[in-house]
């Protein structure tokens, strides 16, 4: 006889942790680590200051767990604090020229002229998943930074228009306008790799 696995309850487990079970603070850290990890790398682009960045996240969560009211996803909020302490590893890097996520963008009222990219064939004809995949890692770490946590938040963790800009601290047209542009640039950079038209390849991701 099959048994099911647990289903996961977030709200639960993060009220167990608030009530001081380790364990279910644990199994929190277990379910997101690696997203977080992610995340991390793909903003930082340093193996070493993305464990760090994992382990201040979980770390300050633990901390803090009294002064989580739950009104966000608790997923929302690791994220969030993750995304703060990966910026303040790249600010502290000398010579990085940053855009702070805090500076006034267009809102993507004007017209933006690019060549969306298409490409002959499915790229995934003659690419692997795993190799789309790493095809499309690539392109994202070119981006600038803003723009790239944007991208990150909205189009690889999928959070919602909101909760990336409630994460961010940044307003929702703001958010739109980064992913706009973000999601030109990665056309434009994969339009160059790929080099033929046909199938857009967020399609095929």
């Amino acid at each position: 006889m099959s048994t099911t696995p647990a289903t996961f309850d977030e709200s639960e487990l993060v009220s167990k942790a608030r009530a001081g079970d380790a364990a279910a603070f644990s199994d929190l850290v277990n379910r997101y680590q690696n997203k977080i990890y992610r995340l991390a790398k793909h903003i930082t682009q340093n193996d070493e200051d993305a464990e760090d960045v994992l382990q201040e996240a979980f770390l300050k969560a633990y901390e803090h767990l009294d002064g989580f009211q739950g009104n966000s996803r608790f997923y929302t909020w690791i994220v969030r604090i993750a995304v703060n302490e990966a910026l303040m590893k790249l600010r502290k890097r000398k010579g990085d020229r940053f855009v702070s996520l805090d500076e006034p963008v267009e809102t993507g009222e004007e017209q933006v002229k690019r060549e969306i990219a298409v490409w002959d064939d499915n790229p995934e004809q003659q690419y692997s998943q795993e190799e789309m995949r790493a095809i499309l890692d690539e392109a994202i770490e070119t981006l600038k930074p803003d723009f790239r946590t944007v991208f990150l938040l909205r189009d690889i963790e999928e959070l919602s228009t909101e909760e990336t800009a409630e994460t961010l601290g940044i307003s929702i047209p703001a958010v739109k306008s980064r992913l706009l542009r973000a999601r030109l640039a990665l056309r434009e950079k994969l339009t160059r790799k790929f080099k033929r038209k046909g199938e857009d390849v967020f399609a095929n991701l």
